[in-house]
């Protein structure tokens, strides 16, 4: 018997949202956030219509510290420098529009490349000053839970099954590890292999953009090199939102970068969004925060959302995308005070942080049945 192989994953079989972004060139602003809310409520009806995903299953990968101030946007004014973050990836398989059933991989973050990112090198170099430093930094303040093929293991699937790779951007991503190369990056004896060998690597043309040329400002987040060698024809260039299949969309979301955007996920408890333009439920819904200072902070400067704000290439582009994220993202069904948005990067609940400690955590997403493809 000839085996049936699937087609190779191609940028044809995705859907265009020319609507949902049609709305960011609606001006003056403040109209352009009332546009993008209106054109979020219209495109999550036709998205639900359409149906829900095969399965979902979201699993940490590791955690580390993040700048208090970076987190809140300078809300949170407590002796409290750094807040731990999860990294958490997702694996979603879906049907596309030609009937094929697909997997997509969001967020397979690999540690290794993280720390070359300007920002996290310089303060690894600050920690190994300190006598004991860097078993501290790797022992204590770093918590690996699982790697992607750990991930891939437990659903159940391996590299070859996966179709599509996406990050909501490529802030402290080395992208030869994932696309691979066609020389050795310095310091490694080969090439790298591709991570996903069948996959392509899902991102907007803005943010492969600024990979090449990053501004100054931009600087501290891009892992310096992170082109050189790499197999760029494996990039799916995207021009802005996207539906891959039946229950999942990639919507761009810029501000927290130009090329950001975040996944949108229908399920039988609806819709979820995942995204790093916050890294607790508090960013984006400040109204019912207990850490303190979040709620004054809204309340203070009149607004729904506080961004997480590492870099802020565009305030008024995150609010809105936040906005957005909210608009899509259904109620929890255990708490429908909260919404669906789970953060890629989310704060971490625990003591040594007190009392910035995330109000609410979703538990994760874990529906319906992965399969080997």
């Amino acid at each position: 018997m000839t085996a049936i192989t699937r087609p190779a994953p191609s940028l044809d079989d995705l859907r265009p949202v020319p609507d949902l972004d049609a709305a960011r060139a609606v001006w003056p602003r403040g109209r352009r956030l009332d546009a993008v809310r209106t054109a979020g409520l219209a495109f999550k009806e036709h998205f639900k219509a359409q149906g829900t995903v095969l399965g979902v299953r979201s699993v940490n990968l590791v955690t580390a510290p993040y700048p208090t101030t970076f987190a809140f946007h300078g809300a949170v004014r407590l002796p409290t420098p750094y807040v731990f973050i999860t990294n958490r990836m997702v694996v979603v398989q879906y049907e596309d529009f030609a009937g094929v059933r697909r997997t997509l991989v969001w967020e397979p973050t690999l540690p290794e490349g993280s720390v070359k990112a300007p920002f996290y090198a310089q303060t690894a170099a600050t920690v190994d000053r300190i006598p004991g430093g860097q078993w501290l930094a790797d022992n204590v303040l770093t918590i690996t839970e699982n790697d992607t093929d750990d991930v891939l293991r437990a659903c159940g699937l391996r590299a070859e099954d996966v179709d599509y790779v996406s990050f909501d951007h490529l802030h402290v991503q080395d992208v030869r590890m994932v696309l691979g190369t066609t020389a050795p990056i310095p310091g490694e004896d080969a090439p790298r292999e591709p991570l996903f060998p069948n996959a392509l690597v899902l991102a907007q043309e803005t943010e492969i953009a600024t990979l090449e040329d990053p501004h100054p400002t931009q600087w501290p987040w891009y892992v310096p090199d992170t082109l050189v060698d790499a197999r760029v024809e494996r990039f799916g260039r995207l021009q802005g939102s996207v539906e891959l299949g039946v229950g999942v969309a990639i919507v761009w979301t810029p501000g927290h970068t130009d090329g950001n955007h975040s996944l949108v996920v229908n399920t039988e408890d609806g819709v979820w969004v995942s995204s790093e333009n916050g890294v607790a439920l508090d960013n984006w819904q400040p109204e019912l925060s207990r850490i303190p200072g979040i709620a004054h902070y809204a309340r203070f400067y009149q607004r729904e959302i506080v961004p997480n704000a590492n870099t802020l290439e565009d305030f008024q582009d995150q609010y809105d995308s936040m906005v957005l994220e909210k608009t899509l993202a259904d109620p929890c069904r255990d708490d429908p005070r909260w919404r669906q948005v789970i953060p890629s990067s989310e704060l971490a609940d625990i003591r040594r942080q007190w009392p910035v400690r995330p109000t609410y955590r979703h538990a994760g997403m874990n529906y319906g049945t992965l399969l080997a493809t």
